[in-house]
């Protein structure tokens, strides 16, 4: 049986170990301490009815011994039968209790007295004596001398138990619950949003922990701020710059070589493209409002472009459903990830479309080298990128970063898996 691994549980479990072990350990203490007592309670009491019956049969005439032990036989469950010296007496059994009442009756009748149990049969505790010549055995019904266990000290006990558990259970929930809201907290932290500001609350160490959990929240949000208005800034300032760039290239001489101003061009486009990457990171698409979109007709739009400038994508489109989308969002995550794929997948695109387990999954496979499998999840982190598995395009690192953040806006999830056959497969699952 493996150990629970939710909190409630553990402490569920350890605090009914604990209980286990505390009644047990009691009992046994009680059991210990109370059994000498008993024990002399019970031998005294076996004494009486001995030395009782050994003074009744004194005080008899000889003949009339036999007829008093049939009228003595029988009262209080006490019963009197003759001793024949060839009788094999059985050792008394392996109980402590027993024995310490054998031990005490001994003590006050004589080292000479035979104790022993359920003997030729008859259950009982068995107590010799004499008289004179003559022997006789006592027979104690054993529910006299031994306390029967009571049985209804386990409901007593359950019913503690079961009390002790439902506190421990509410102490455990009150303890959890403050670890629930940082666990939610820090979940909406890695999907790129912004907790409230968590209450604090309970215990010194959890109120600590709570506090610390705030400040390093609102520093990464302070940092987040920071680093969006540089990039704002930074991107800003370069559009002027980049434009009067292109525009004298434009009006270079053309002694200088088709090729080369072709080159310089294109430098200045993969800049402003960089450049426009940053934007559509810092501006983030949180404010658009959520509308029923037709996917597969938004996804044959933006083939279409690539289309007409001469590139083909392979369609397997699945007929789906409406979905509330944010669509200038999807616009620009689709369009990233057919953009990465043209980049690195040799010029060959295929998009496929498919509902299955209540999601809509759209896959977006290329021909390329792939990726190591440990840089997948590093990929779509802001500013990483794989040069040396992937080829050397220009780019800043933040296309699948973007691609990301809108699919975790949608509720959905962004994958990459290295196709058998070669290439690479970006699977955006979006719930239905």
């Amino acid at each position: 049986m493996a150990f629970p691994r939710t909190l409630i549980a553990r402490i569920m479990v350890l605090i009914a170990l604990l209980l286990a072990i505390g009644q047990f350990s009691a009992l046994k203490i009680f059991d210990y301490f109370e059994r000498e007592p008993r024990a002399k309670a019970a031998a005294l009491q076996a004494v009486t009815v001995v030395n009782y019956t050994r003074a009744s049969l004194l005080a008899s005439h000889e003949d009339r011994r036999i007829a008093l032990l049939s009228e003595l036989s029988g009262r209080e469950g006490v019963r009197i039968y003759a001793a024949d010296l060839l009788e094999v007496v059985e050792p008394l059994p392996d109980d402590p209790f027993i024995r310490l009442v054998a031990e005490k009756i001994t003590e006050n009748l004589g080292a000479e007295t035979l104790v022993t149990i359920n003997h030729l049969g008859v259950p009982g505790l068995w107590i010799s004596f004499n008289i004179g010549q003559d022997d006789y055995w006592v027979v104690i019904p054993r529910f006299q001398v031994e306390r029967p266990f009571p049985w209804q000290w386990l409901g007593w006990v359950a019913l503690v138990a079961m009390l002790s558990l439902l506190g421990a259970y509410v102490i455990a929930a009150r303890i959890n619950l403050p670890l629930r809201f940082l666990v939610n907290a820090a979940d909406r932290i890695r999907q790129g949003e912004q907790p409230p500001r968590l209450p604090e609350e309970g215990a010194e160490e959890m109120r600590e922990v709570l506090r610390t959990f705030n400040e390093m929240s609102e520093a990464l949000t302070r940092l987040d701020s920071e680093r969006t208005l540089l990039l704002a800034g930074v991107s800003h300032d370069l559009r002027t710059p980049l434009a009067r760039l292109r525009l004298s290239v434009e009006m270079l001489p053309a002694e200088l070589g088709e090729s080369l101003r072709n080159g310089m061009i294109q430098d200045i486009a993969d800049m402003d493209n960089i450049i426009n990457q940053f934007l559509d990171f810092v501006r983030g698409v949180e404010g658009e409002p959520a509308q029923m979109v037709d996917l597969n007709a938004l996804i044959r739009s933006l083939a279409d472009r690539h289309t007409r400038s001469g590139r083909s994508i392979q369609l397997n489109l699945s007929p789906t459903y409406l979905v509330s989308l944010r669509p200038l969002a999807m616009h620009r995550l689709i369009g990233n990830l057919i953009d990465n794929a043209f980049a690195y997948g040799n010029g060959k695109v295929a998009i496929i479309t498919k509902i299955t387990a209540g999601n809509m999954v759209v896959s977006i496979m290329d021909n390329g080298p792939g990726i190591p499998a440990s840089h997948m999840e590093r990929l779509l982190r802001p500013f990483e990128r794989m040069d040396s598995a992937r080829g050397n395009e220009g780019g800043s690192g933040l296309g699948l970063a973007i691609a990301d953040r809108i699919a975790r806006l949608h509720k959905g999830k962004l994958e990459l898996f290295n196709r058998p056959q070669g290439g690479l497969e970006a699977r955006l699952t979006l719930p239905l």
